[in-house]
C-alpha cells in the first residue's frame, strides 16, 4: 500500500469514523462542514447531477422559444412585453457578443410566432413543451430530494399554470423596483455625495445578484415535491447565486479569449458556447438544490451512497413504531401525521419512512387521506389491529411471482420449523394489539417475561457455554 492510499484511508476514517460528541465544538464543527463538502462533492462528480443538468440542456433549447412566446404574451398584456429582451440578454451576457446575437435571433423568433395560426393543435404542442421543460426540472430536484412521486395532474396543473403565467409578472415586478429605485430622484441626488455615491453604485452591483438568489431561492421551494424550509433554500440560492455570478465573469473571460475556437467552430461556437453556459447554470443550480437537501436532512449525510439497505428487523421496528405514533395521534385527536413529519419525528431516512408505509398501506394497516400532500391513520380501528399483523406485513413484503413463499422449495424439517418459530411469536404477541402500543399499555414492566429453555447454540452465542 502507497503513502498516498494510506493516508487517504486514514483521513477518511478520521472525517467519519470520530465521535463528534468527543471532540471539542471547534473540531466538531469542522468535521461536520467537511462531510458536508465532500457528499455535495460526491453528489456532484459521481451522482446524477451532471446527467440531469445534461438533459435539462437539451430540453432548454427545445422550449426556450414557447417558454419565451407565453411569457411574452402575458407581459404584452401588461404592456411590459419589451422587458424580455433586456432579461434574456443579462443572462447570456457571459457569451458576450455572441449572447447579443443569440438574443436578437431568439427575440426575433418570438416576434414572429403568431399563436393565432398555430391552430388548436399548436397551442396545444406549444404549451406541452412547456410544461415537459417544467416538468423535467421537478424531476431533476425530485431526484435530488429523493422524492419517488412527482405531483399529482391536479397540482401539476395549478403550479405549472402559476409558474407560467405568474412567473413573468414576478421577473417583470422585480425589475421595475430595481430600475425605479435607481431612477429615483433621492437616489440621483445621493450619488452626487461621497461616499454615499459609492455606496449607490455598490447596491447598483449588487442588485442583480440578490435578484439571482432570490430567482434561485425561489425554484428551490417551489420546485421539488416537497416541503423546503426557507433556510436552507436561501443558502442553497445564496450559494448557487453567488457562484453562478462568478461563473459567468469566468466564462465571460473565457468567450473573449476564445479566438481559436471560434476559428475552428466557425458559425457553430455560437451555440456551443451557449449550451456549455446553459450546462453550467443548470449544473449550479442543481448543486444549490444538493446543498439545501443535505442542509435539511443531516441523516443522509453519509460516507456511502446508493440505495438504503434495511434489516427485517430494523423494518420491523420502524413500522411498530411509525403505526404507533398514528394511533396516538388517533387517540388523541390531533392532526394526522405526514410523510415529511414521520421523518423529523423518526429521524430516519426518507426512503426507509416510505417503505415501510408502503408496506402497510398495501396490507390496509393504514390509509392515505386525500389531502395533498396525504396525511396517514389507522386502516382499521386500533383495538382490532393485532401487533402480530403488522409484523407480518414487513415480513411479507416482495413475496410475490416467483418469489411467493409457497414456491420456494423448502425441506420439511425447515418448513415446519418455519411453522414453530411463527407459532411461537403468535403466542407471545397474543392479545397485544397497536391500542396497548398507543396507550402504553401491557408493556414490559407491566408483564412477567416469558421463561425460554434455551438450546446450547443460543446459551454460545450469549455467552453461556464457555
Amino acid at each position: 500500500m502507497s503513502k498516498q492510499t494510506g493516508f487517504a484511508k486514514k483521513s477518511f476514517g478520521i472525517l467519519w469514523d470520530t465521535d463528534l460528541t468527543t471532540v471539542p465544538k471547534w473540531k466538531a464543527m469542522g468535521i461536520r462542514l467537511a462531510r458536508f463538502l465532500f457528499v455535495v462533492g460526491r453528489d456532484l462528480f459521481v451522482g446524477r447531477i451532471t446527467l440531469h443538468a445534461m438533459s435539462l440542456v437539451y430540453t432548454t433549447l427545445l422550449s426556450i422559444v414557447p417558454l419565451l412566446a407565453i411569457g411574452f404574451s402575458v407581459l404584452k398584456g401588461l404592456g411590459a412585453h419589451n422587458e424580455i429582451e433586456p432579461m434574456l440578454a443579462q443572462f447570456l451576457s457571459p457569451l458576450g457578443q455572441q449572447g447579443a446575437e443569440i438574443t436578437k435571433q431568439v427575440i426575433g423568433f418570438v416576434d414572429n410566432m403568431q399563436v393565432g395560426v398555430l391552430g388548436f393543435l399548436g397551442v396545444g404542442l406549444l404549451i406541452y413543451t412547456v410544461v415537459s421543460l417544467i416538468q423535467k426540472i421537478e424531476n431533476a430536484f425530485n431526484d435530488t430530494w429523493h422524492v419517488t412521486e412527482p405531483r399529482t395532474l391536479a397540482r401539476q396543473f395549478s403550479d405549472y399554470l402559476s409558474v407560467i403565467l405568474v412567473g413573468p409578472v414576478l421577473v417583470f415586478t422585480a425589475v421595475g423596483i430595481k430600475a425605479s429605485l435607481m431612477s429615483h430622484s433621492i437616489v440621483t441626488e445621493l450619488t452626487a455625495v461621497e461616499p454615499l455615491g459609492q455606496i449607490v453604485e455598490l447596491a447598483g452591483r449588487v442588485m442583480p445578484v440578490l435578484l439571482v438568489v432570490i430567482a434561485f431561492t425561489f425554484i428551490l421551494i417551489f420546485v421539488p415535491n416537497t416541503k423546503v424550509r426557507f433556510k436552507p433554500a436561501f443558502v442553497g440560492g445564496l450559494v448557487s447565486g453567488v457562484i453562478w455570478v462568478a461563473a459567468g465573469w469566468l466564462f465571460a473571460s473565457f468567450v473573449v479569449s476564445s479566438v481559436r475556437y471560434t476559428a475552428i467552430y466557425s458559425a457553430f461556437a455560437t451555440v456551443i458556447f451557449a449550451m456549455i453556459w446553459l450546462y453550467v447554470s443548470w449544473l449550479i443550480l442543481l448543486v444549490g438544490g444538493c446543498i439545501a437537501f443535505y442542509m435539511q436532512h443531516p441523516e443522509y449525510i453519509l460516507p456511502k451512497t446508493g440505495q438504503i439497505n434495511l434489516s427485517n428487523r430494523v423494518m420491523e421496528r420502524l413500522a411498530l413504531q411509525i403505526t404507533t405514533q398514528i394511533a396516538k395521534t388517533f387517540y388523541d385527536g390531533r392532526t394526522p401525521w405526514q410523510l415529511e413529519s414521520l421523518v423529523r419525528r423518526l429521524r430516519v431516512p426518507r426512503e426507509a419512512v416510505e417503505r415501510v408505509l408502503l408496506c402497510l398501506e398495501e396490507k390496509g394497516l393504514l390509509t392515505r387521506t386525500a389531502d395533498d400532500p396525504p396525511s396517514y391513520v389507522p386502516g382499521y380501528p386500533p383495538d382490532e389491529t393485532e401487533v402480530k399483523s403488522i409484523l407480518d406485513a414487513v415480513r411479507s413484503t416482495g413475496e410475490l411471482g416467483q418469489f411467493a413463499l409457497e414456491k420456494v422449495p423448502t425441506a420439511p424439517a425447515v418448513k415446519r420449523l418455519m411453522a414453530d418459530a411463527d407459532n411461537a411469536l403468535e403466542v407471545a404477541l397474543r392479545g397485544r394489539t397497536l391500542k396497548d402500543l398507543a396507550l402504553g399499555e401491557n408493556d414490559a414492566s407491566s408483564s412477567p417475561p416469558t421463561q425460554l429453555t434455551a438450546t446450547p447454540v443460543a446459551r454460545r452465542a450469549a455467552g453461556g457455554d464457555r
